[in-house]
């Protein structure tokens, strides 16, 4: 198939680029400097230039608590536009399928656990990235609606906090995984952590979430939106104290209760992955770990150098 990767040159999507090649695909992966997809005229030129079959719409405008913060307004209007007019050229170009990669911050603030699909809309999302969250589950609604008047074939993937090689370490924008890695390396006697440490998340290696969209690309058509984890939960106090062992950092942690915790409790149920196309996470979250750590400390640092 000809495909193109929105956000293909990003942390997932260079993952995502190189799956879809070893499966023999056609990829045409598109990052900012390519097309601005805010823009209408940019993603009708993206269109018009590539000539997709189908399309995987990973591109967003993300960060961590910090950066969304900071930026409300920028993660919901960037996010919300690029969804939409994606999805609407992807229909106005009869691509045969959309593939719609949303976020688990679109689930409820106080989702019971696990977070099962069903309980996608009993509630508000957290509200440091609630913009975010919500810009991306317009995803859903439209990418149903489509389906509904139009038979647009697509389909929408919530994938949970993904962390691995090629993240982002830019202390500024961030998820904890990276934020962590790179204060643990770097700092000397105290490593700082927003929060209290008792909430929890749930994490995904990015090459195996690369993995879960190829196989829902190829054998997935429905409506209904599916989960991807790991189907496990760390506080992050442990978290903490699991990459400083990896990382070697011997000082001490100190707790900035000042700042917010973020949504209490993130795990999955990832049954709907498994029972409609197969994927169950391989990678051990102590090797994933490892792997991620030991990119920082041999590439990453010294392309943080370079910027």
């Amino acid at each position: 198939m000809r495909v193109l990767i929105t956000g293909g040159t990003g942390f997932l999507g260079t993952h995502l680029t190189k799956k879809f090649k070893d499966a023999g695909h056609k990829v045409t992966a598109v990052g900012s400097k390519d097309y601005d997809l805010v823009q209408g005229a940019a993603v009708r030129k993206m269109f018009k230039a590539c000539k997709p079959e189908v399309v995987v719409h990973a591109a967003a405008i993300v960060g961590g608590i910090a950066a969304n913060r900071k930026n409300p307004g920028r993660y919901f209007y960037d996010n919300l536009m690029m969804g939409a007019q994606v999805l609407e050229e992807s229909r106005r170009a009869e691509v045969k399928k959309v593939v719609a990669i949303g976020t688990i911050c679109a689930y409820p603030k106080f989702t019971p656990i696990p977070f099962r699909e069903e309980d996608l809309w009993n509630g508000y999302p957290e509200e440091t990235n609630a913009p975010y969250g919500l810009a991306k589950k317009m995803l859903l609604v439209q990418s149903q609606a489509y389906r509904q008047q139009y038979g647009l074939n697509s389909i929408f993937l919530l994938p949970v906090n993904l962390y691995g090689p090629g993240d982002n370490f830019d202390p500024e924008t961030s998820h904890v995984i990276p934020a962590l890695i790179r204060k643990c390396l770097e700092a000397k006697d105290e490593v700082v952590v927003w929060g209290t440490g008792v909430a929890t998340r749930e994490f995904l290696y990015v090459e195996d979430c690369a993995e879960a969209i190829l196989l829902a690309t190829e054998h997935y058509s429905g409506s209904e939106p599916v989960n991807l984890g790991a189907g496990r939960e760390i506080s992050i106090k442990d978290l903490v104290a699991k990459i400083a062992q990896v990382a070697k950092f011997k000082g001490r942690i100190v707790w900035d209760a000042t700042k917010p915790d973020g949504q209490p409790r993130r795990c999955l149920d990832v049954s709907r992955a498994e029972k409609l196309f197969g994927f169950r996470a391989k990678t051990p979250f102590d090797e994933g770990l490892r792997r991620t750590v030991e990119w920082y400390a041999s590439q990453g640092r010294k392309q943080a150098k370079a910027r």
